[in-house]
């Protein structure tokens, strides 16, 4: 955990239980960003209001995107490099810098401190949880390395060095730890038919969405220290490659026609992959959201609702959540009362965990939706811009609780009320899920009474 005296720290692990050391770590994280994005020398021109310093922040930290401001007008370098280091800490952890530092330093980790990392990062308990760790940042870094070189080699050609490196840098970490700020006010735009650019950021964006106890995995699988991928791994890669496929075929599908009628074949395919990825949390984009068809925008709805997967840097209710509720419909559909996968069955208790955080997140989003169109007041062009900011709400509420960063542009317009609303739904989005299923699973039984059935469906 992070460094805090023996004294205190005994206090707190008597008194606060894992999940509240976690959500403790991200508040304060967010906090001390938001002090120092609110000083002079963070903004480019004057001084951030206090709620857009705490926005940007929280979206940093959350991994989210979505901002407010203009990240590469209105900050300065050193504003820029504030982000930079809290969605690099966001998105792999506090807790899982300061495991490393103390292993490495001989310093014991408390019980409380390896429960909640593995709760976060591993699917069951391991002995080698130190290694585990310890990989997992050598992974993140030797990755966020490669996709420096290679978008280097891209922004070398229209930057000095020194600038293209800050930019290949801040876009790399960016990428890998799902986030989405850009210095670029149209986020990747301008190179929405660069092949290098849109391969090299999507990769980084699925390598750091699938979980590092993922890479960790395959990893070890190519090294032959592992014969066969874990069944929380088969789900993951299977359920990735689906959804991004599915998402690219439909995209290319609604919007050939349309958004993307004018431009070369090559780019509506690499257009319509890239937001199919990038749909998975990650906020980058190649084309302007606003403009997309209703079906479009449906779609990504889905797939920021559903987001990246378990143990990753990414938001939403998680592919493995999503996978074992179809599993679960299909199982029912057939008559079968327990769920197998791959000739495993999956526990009760996993299955009934998977059904409150799909219902606590849609609930969450319900519930800050209706804040976002309470405290925006009344539209003014009647009826039908009610039904558009309806939309436009809605999506940015389902983006910021997967932590996506995608917006129809309503974000910069959002009042105080509405800033706030949406900083809790990114918190939410970042902790909550995680958060929820490790308290079920940690919760005390209750009583058990006897059974009456209920009517349903």
């Amino acid at each position: 955990m992070i460094a805090f005296s023996p004294r205190l720290r005994t206090l707190l692990n008597r008194h606060l239980s894992p999940q509240h050391i976690f959500l403790f770590s991200f508040a304060a994280l967010i906090g001390l960003g938001a002090m120092l994005l609110w000083l002079p020398a963070a903004a480019s021109a004057g001084r951030l209001s206090f709620i857009d310093a705490l926005f940007t922040s929280a979206s940093a930290v959350c991994v989210t995107g979505l901002a407010t401001i203009d990240i590469g007008k209105d900050l300065s370098l050193t504003g820029q490099v504030v982000t930079l280091v809290l969605f690099q800490i966001g998105g792999l952890g506090i807790l899982t810098f300061s495991t490393v530092l103390f292993g490495l330093m001989g310093r014991g980790i408390s019980f409380k401190g390896r429960e909640l990392c593995q709760t976060i990062f591993l699917h069951t308990p391991r002995r080698d949880f130190f290694i585990v760790m310890k990989w997992i940042l050598i992974l993140t870094f030797v990755q966020e390395a490669v996709g420096v070189v290679l978008l280097f080699s891209r922004f070398a050609a229209e930057a000095p060095p020194a600038a293209a490196l800050y930019r290949a840098v801040y876009h790399a970490v960016s990428a890998f730890n799902n986030c989405g700020y850009s210095l670029f006010s149209d986020s990747l735009m301008r190179y929405q038919g660069d092949w290098l650019v849109n391969l090299t950021v999507m990769a980084l964006i699925v390598s750091g969405g699938i979980g590092f106890i993922v890479q960790y995995e395959i990893l070890n699988r190519i090294r032959g220290c592992q014969t066969t991928l874990s069944l929380h791994a088969k789900i993951v890669l299977l359920s990735t490659a689906a959804l991004l496929a599915a998402g690219a075929l439909l995209f290319y599908l609604f919007e050939a026609p349309r958004l993307l009628r004018d431009v070369p074949v090559g780019t509506q395919f690499l257009s319509s992959l890239f937001q199919s990825v990038t749909a998975r949390t990650a906020g980058f984009s190649t084309v302007d959201i606003s403009r997309l068809t209703n079906a479009t925008i449906l779609l990504l709805m889905i797939l920021m609702f559903i987001g990246a997967s378990p143990g990753s840097a990414g938001g939403g209710i998680k592919t493995t959540s999503f996978t074992l509720l179809m599993l679960m419909i299909w199982s029912r559909f057939k008559g079968e009362g327990n769920l197998h996968v791959f000739r495993r069955s999956v526990p009760e208790e996993i299955q009934t965990r998977t059904i409150a955080i799909i219902f606590a997140s849609a609930l969450a989003v319900c519930l800050i939706t209706s804040a976002l169109l309470i405290a925006g007041g009344a539209p003014a062009g009647g009826p039908g811009d009610s039904r558009h900011l309806f939309v436009e709400y809605l999506f940015e509420a389902i983006s910021a609780f997967g932590t996506v960063g995608l917006s129809m542009g309503v974000t910069a317009g959002l009042n105080e009320v509405q800033k706030l609303a949406v900083i809790l739904l990114m918190f939410a989005g970042r902790v909550g899920p995680l958060t929820l299923a490790f308290s079920w699973y940690a919760s005390r039984r209750s009583l058990v009474y006897a059974e009456e059935p209920v009517m349903v469906g």
